[in-house]
């Protein structure tokens, strides 16, 4: 009962991933037949990760090392995680821009934010750090790509009022406002260690992703087939 305390107190934004996926699923006639249909299993996979990233960093059963040093590190999973997770986003806006320059624009941004993972592996260790430099650049293409989608948005007119029901819009949202943020909470966490300890910017970093997911999930609940694009 206090290990569940302590999980629930100390990892309380884990809880909304599954509630999310529950929503998504029960919802999935919406967006079945869209560049998002496999947002559930995106979704289940995020939960998973973080299950096993608490399991590997409190439980010795689950640990990746027998360095005493070492034994806790779970980042190597969230580095993987990392590279999936642009991966689907790349995808999916690939899939959704309609300008054949933007979708070259958008593919262009995937080598570039890969390659950037590719190089961080000479300097970084992905079992030991984050690849935090990596993250920042592929973010920052994530943003260019959800810009990208908001600029063909915005010169659609005839959609623009069903736009509050457009899945796509709100997942664009929640992925905008949190990508702004995360890349340089990361890289202070790394470099700047002392001011993400005194500002509490772990707290600060479970906000966003409570924003985010929450974002997600008023999409799924008030999203309408017909509105998606």
């Amino acid at each position: 009962m206090e290990e569940l305390y302590k999980f629930i107190t100390g990892q309380y934004f884990i809880l909304l991933y599954p509630i999310v996926w529950f929503v998504a699923v029960v919802r999935y006639r919406t967006y079945f037949d869209t560049p998002l249909k496999y947002f559930p299993i995106y979704l289940m996979y995020t939960f998973l990760t973080e299950l096993l990233g608490y399991f590997i960093k409190y439980h010795d059963d689950f640990q990746f090392f027998s360095d005493e040093r070492y034994k806790w590190h779970n980042v190597i999973i969230y580095n993987i995680y990392s590279v999936i997770t642009f991966l689907f986003f790349y995808y999916i806006y690939w899939r959704v821009l309609k300008k054949e320059k933007h979708r070259k624009w958008a593919k262009y941004g995937a080598i570039i934010s890969m390659s950037a993972y590719v190089v961080s592996l000479f300097f970084h260790n992905p079992f030991h750090m984050n690849l935090y430099y990596a993250n920042l650049v592929a973010s920052l293409v994530l943003l260019v790509d959800i810009t990208l989608y908001f600029k063909e948005k915005g010169k659609e007119e005839a959609s623009t009022h069903l736009m509050k029901h457009n899945l796509m819009f709100w997942i664009s949202l929640g992925l905008a406002v949190f990508h702004i943020v995360f890349p340089f909470l990361f890289l202070i966490a790394y470099e700047a260690p002392e001011i993400w300890a005194k500002f509490k910017l772990r707290q600060v970093l479970k906000v966003f992703i409570v924003f985010m997911y929450g974002t997600f999930m008023l999409g799924f609940l008030i999203s309408k087939r017909k509105a998606f694009r």
